[in-house]
């Protein structure tokens, strides 16, 4: 009632009840208004709103990188396409899953603790798995079964490895000697069969090669104290004075 707000006096405005009710009734909504527009409030809304920016920004970066040049399967690439990177075609003079003959040793690889037959042999599993991890296959090469069986394994593989160890004697030696000369055989008629040696193989094959025997004393003194480096040490000794070959 304008009345009221209008009067000076001091007493205090007689209102009605529906009055109260109503100033009652329209101040409330003003205060929840109020509480719900509060910072922290504010703070949590921005979350949803990174959620959906985050989706949109990674649909538009796959969708990017669809349209980019990037490396196809061949049912993905269209026929009037050829400038598009793809994968090239096996070479057909390759073999990809080629054998590997490996040529055990003797013993049982634990110091006779597995097997301590004199014709046990083993082939260490990491020999193994360093060949199947290229993606070759392996089938073992007895070093003491019957030489047929031997040569007609080597008809089955397409190379071999020479594992390391501590045999340098007796049928074991005469084994990698068989096999090396059939692999020169092999390579001397024009066909590709490598040999690869690890440790103990790689010194049989110098062993082969240089048809040293293995204890043979093989070192020569030479007396160089007076040169410097470099100097030329084979096959002359023009600075150097070398006695034969001396015992040990």
């Amino acid at each position: 009632m304008p009345y009221h707000f209008l009067s000076n006096s001091p007493s205090t405005p007689t209102t009605k009840a529906s009055d109260r009710q109503n100033d009652t009734s329209v101040s409330l909504p003003s205060t929840s208004t109020s509480s719900s527009i509060s910072p922290d409030m504010l703070n949590y809304l921005w979350i949803p709103f990174l959620i959906s920016l985050s989706k949109e920004l990674t649909i538009a970066r796959s969708a990017t990188a669809t349209t980019s040049l990037s490396i196809l399967l061949p049912s993905q690439l269209a026929d009037d396409s050829p400038s598009a990177p793809r994968c090239p075609a096996p070479d057909k003079n390759l073999n990809y899953r080629p054998v590997i003959g490996i040529l055990s040793h003797p013993g049982d690889g634990a110091s006779g603790r597995l097997n301590n037959a004199t014709n046990a042999s083993y082939i260490a599993a990491s020999y193994v798995k360093f060949v199947e991890s290229a993606g070759a296959r392996v089938i073992p090469l007895i070093y003491n079964e019957p030489r047929e069986i031997l040569f007609e394994k080597l008809n089955l593989v397409n190379g071999v490895l020479f594992t390391g160890g501590w045999a340098k004697t007796g049928l074991y030696f005469d084994t990698a000697k068989a096999i090396f000369k059939e692999v020169l055989a092999r390579n001397d008629a024009g066909f590709h069969f490598p040999v690869y040696a690890i440790c103990l193989g790689f010194e049989i094959l110098t062993m082969i090669i240089s048809e040293v025997i293995y204890g043979q004393n093989i070192c020569i003194y030479i007396a160089c104290n007076d040169q410097t480096f470099p100097f030329q040490l084979f096959p002359y000794f023009p600075f150097c004075q070398t006695d034969s070959v001396r015992e040990e």
